[in-house]
C-alpha cells in the first residue's frame, strides 16, 4: 500500500517558534512509519520556507534552518497542484501531499493564515479552518461567541488599538482589582501580567502592547483553570478532564513549560456531575465558534461553583508530555493512535 504523505509544519513567525519545535519533533517520532511518509516543512522566525530532510532532533535543538538538508520550498494556493514545491537549484520539484498537520502556535500559523492558505490549496488538514482558528486566536472575539452560546465568562474589557492609557486604566478600574492584561491575539501566556493596582495596570498595558495592537483586561476568578480536550467534528470525543494547580500568581508561560510553582492534576479533582458540566459547556463553546479536528477548551471554576470561559486552544502544545495528548491518553487513547484519528478526521471532512 502506499503510504499516506502527510506535511508536518513547524517554525513560523511566532514568539511560541520554539513550543512548536518542539511538538512538531514528538509529532514526527510518534507517527507509524509504515503508514505515513513524513514531509517536514520548516519555516524560519523571518518567515522563509523550507523542505527539511533532517532528524528531529536538529528540530528540537533548532539546529534545523542551518542542516544541508534544507530545501527552499513553497506551498502554493493552485488546487491544480496539491502539495509542496521544491526550489533545487533553477529548477523545481514538485512534492504531493495528501494531507497537512500545522503544528504550529500562536500568531501567523495557529490564527487563520495558514489555514487559509491550505484551504486555498485544496490539501486536506488538521485541525480548524480559517474562521474558527481566527477566532479562537482573538480571546475577545471567542469570548462574545461563548457568551452568546450561553456559556459564562469573566468580566472583562477589550482596547482597541489608539485608546489611551488613561480610558484604560479608567475602564480597568470599573472591573476592580486584580486583573489580568492579556494580548487579545497571543498564546502560552507570552505577555500576560497580573496587575493589583494601577501601576501594575500601566506596566502591564505596556507589556501586552509589545505583542499585539488589542488587549484584553480581565477580571481575576476566584479559583482555578480547568481544561477539556476535544477530538473529531461530527461526533466529537472528550478527553479526561485536567486541574491546574498553582502557588504562582498566574500559570504564565514559565509554568506551562517548567512546572516550577504549580501541578497539573489529571484527572482534576472534580466531581462527576461538575466534570458532566464542563464537557457540556466544552462541546457548546467548540461547536459555537465552529472548531472542527481538534482543540482544547479551558474554563476557570469559581470557588462558588460557576463555569466560565477562558479561552480555546486550536492547535495546543504537542510534545507526548503536553496537556491535550496527556488528557487523551488517560481517556484511552495512546499518542500514535491520536495522531491516526487527527489524520483520518482530516481527509474525511470536506472543506469548500
Amino acid at each position: 500500500m502506499r503510504k499516506t504523505a502527510i506535511g508536518i509544519v513547524f517554525g513560523g513567525c511566532s514568539d511560541e517558534y520554539e513550543v512548536s519545535l518542539s511538538s512538531a519533533a514528538a509529532v514526527m517520532d510518534h507517527l507509524n512509519k509504515e503508514a505515513y511518509q513524513t514531509v517536514a516543512i520548516g519555516i524560519t522566525k523571518e518567515g522563509d520556507w523550507y523542505r527539511y530532510y533532517g532528524d528531529t532532533a536538529s528540530v528540537r535543538e533548532d539546529r534545523w534552518s542551518s542542516h544541508p538538508g534544507c530545501v527552499p520550498a513553497l506551498l502554493p494556493a493552485s488546487r491544480n497542484r496539491k502539495g509542496l514545491i521544491e526550489l533545487v537549484g533553477t529548477e523545481f520539484r514538485h512534492t504531493p501531499l495528501d494531507v497537512v498537520f500545522p503544528v504550529l502556535h500562536g500568531r501567523n500559523g495557529e490564527d487563520g493564515t495558514v489555514q487559509g492558505l491550505l484551504e486555498l490549496s485544496g490539501i486536506p488538514f488538521v485541525g480548524c479552518g480559517t474562521l474558527s482558528s481566527a477566532l479562537c486566536m482573538d480571546k475577545a472575539y471567542a469570548k462574545t461567541i461563548a457568551s452568546a452560546a450561553g456559556i459564562e465568562v469573566a468580566e472583562s474589557i477589550t482596547l482597541d488599538p489608539g485608546c489611551s492609557v488613561a480610558e484604560a486604566v479608567r475602564l480597568a478600574d470599573k472591573l476592580g482589582y486584580p486583573v489580568y492584561v492579556k494580548p487579545a491575539r497571543s498564546g502560552s501566556s507570552i505577555g500576560i501580567a497580573k496587575a493589583h493596582d494601577e501601576k501594575e495596570l500601566r506596566a502591564g498595558i505596556d507589556r501586552a502592547l509589545l505583542h499585539d495592537g488589542k488587549i484584553v483586561v480581565e477580571r481575576h476568578v476566584d479559583g482555578f483553570e480547568i481544561g477539556c480536550a476535544v477530538l473529531g467534528t461530527a461526533d466529537p470525543f472528550i478527553g479526561t478532564i485536567d486541574e491546574i494547580e498553582l502557588t504562582g500568581a498566574f500559570f504564565d508561560f514559565d509554568q506551562k513549560y517548567t512546572l516550577s510553582a504549580s501541578a497539573i492534576h489529571l484527572p482534576a479533582r472534580i466531581d462527576e456531575e461538575t466534570a458532566a458540566r464542563t464537557k457540556a459547556a466544552a462541546l457548546t463553546v467548540y461547536r459555537a465558534l465552529g472548531c472542527s479536528g481538534f482543540a482544547r477548551v479551558d474554563f476557570f471554576l469559581a470557588r462558588d461553583g460557576r463555569l466560565l470561559f477562558n479561552e480555546v486552544n486550536t492547535i495546543p502544545g504537542f510534545t507526548s508530555n503536553s496537556r491535550y495528548p496527556n488528557m487523551m491518553r488517560q481517556a484511552g487513547l495512546p499518542f500514535p493512535e491520536l495522531l491516526d484519528r487527527l489524520i483520518a478526521s482530516a481527509l474525511e471532512e470536506e472543506r469548500i
